[in-house]
């Protein structure tokens, strides 16, 4: 059978550069040689993009990838059937690519900015278009679509920018108004809780707000929810279907950057300690958010179940979750019968059936 050219895209100017590294050593590590030809790209915090010379994968959280001799500068053209081009001097080389997978987080990577590109060049991508990749970004208008959906969810108020300094104590009074402490402020166009911060009282808030400001224009406000942190993995594309539900106890005060990727704090539950009954909803509720915001091929779903009475509440999809060692999405397909490179088989084969 003829190899498929698959390009693995990893890197990106976002805050969550160093998380789409070890996602890519992850990626990369799992596709099988046998069956692809693998064209590995990075893109420097700088914006450069560099066609790896190397084959060990190790190399990228390390950061010495950059580095390599045989490294070329690279770039997907837009225009249908060049595919990768890469530059030895004033030569270009020109490579068909049958799928990308686009193994980015956070700004320009899973934001539909990249996906609009891929599809300008018609070349098959793993994850959700360009719309549900947009929408899926902005936490608020995420809200939009599960309130219309009549999805239960955190209260929540949005924030602009420009509020967090000329009338900040506005925005408090507001806020007071509507929620008792603490509460949750996260910027609304992040992953990896990059800019997240739990505020118990006015003056945390205060510093809460203007933090997430530092990370985009618009801050979400959202209501604490006394609850167990549990996540669906959801891969598919007309007829998804739902993992097991796994739970994180983050062992910290809530799940935030450091709990998730640098200290051993947090604990994985898979399945989660929650009854069959309400896993079965949680995933059920997970495709349905998953079907509405139009995606395909693959999401991570995250709910809290409440400590009180066990209702399901939606906290927020990922179009492109973590793919390191320790994530969460294929943690919980592996538990689900699939090995790590089944797993990658089948987002590049729903990639290509999702491209017809």
């Amino acid at each position: 059978m003829k190899k498929l050219n698959v390009c693995v895209l990893f890197g990106g100017i976002s805050p969550e550069h160093a998380v789409s590294l070890r996602s890519a050593e992850f990626v990369l590590n799992n596709l099988d040689p046998e069956k692809y030809n693998i064209f590995p790209v990075g893109i420097t915090q700088k914006g450069d993009w560099i066609l790896y010379g190397g084959n060990d994968y190790s190399a990228l959280p390390k950061g010495s990838w950059t580095e390599h001799p045989d490294n070329r500068r690279a770039a997907i053209s837009p225009i249908r059937g060049q595919g990768l081009l890469s530059f030895e001097g004033d030569c270009v080389v020109r490579e068909w690519i049958d799928v990308v997978f686009p193994v980015l987080h956070g700004e320009n990577g899973e934001d539909g900015a990249m996906q609009g590109l891929l599809q300008l060049a018609g070349i098959p991508f793993v994850g959700p278009g360009v719309s549900a990749s947009a929408v899926a970004m902005d936490k608020t208008l995420t809200k939009l679509v599960a309130d219309t959906e009549g999805i239960v969810q955190a209260d929540w108020i949005l924030v602009k920018r420009s509020q967090t300094t000329a009338k900040l104590d506005d925005v408090l009074d507001r806020i007071e108004k509507k929620f008792s402490y603490p509460v949750f402020i996260k910027p609304a166009g992040t992953g990896s809780s990059v800019g997240v911060s739990k505020a118990s009282d006015r003056a945390s808030a205060a510093e809460a707000l203007v933090y997430a400001a530092q990370y985009d224009d618009k801050v979400l406000v959202e209501e604490f929810i006394d609850g167990y942190e549990v996540e669906v993995a959801v891969m598919g594309n007309e007829v998804p279907v739902a993992s097991v539900c796994g739970e994180i106890d983050s062992g910290a005060e809530f799940y935030d950057y450091d709990a998730k990727y640098v200290s051993d704090t947090s604990v994985a539950y898979i399945p989660a300690r929650i009854s069959d009954e309400i896993s079965e909803q949680t995933r059920q509720n997970a495709i349905r958010i998953y079907s509405a915001m139009g995606c395909k091929g693959l999401s991570r779903v995250d709910f809290f179940v409440t400590r009180a009475d066990n209702r399901i509440v939606f906290n927020e999809i990922n179009t492109l979750p973590g793919f390191t060692s320790i994530s969460m999405y294929p943690k919980l397909f592996m538990a689900s019968g699939f090995t790590a490179g089944e797993l990658v088989d089948s987002l590049i084969r729903l990639a290509l059936e999702a491209s017809k």
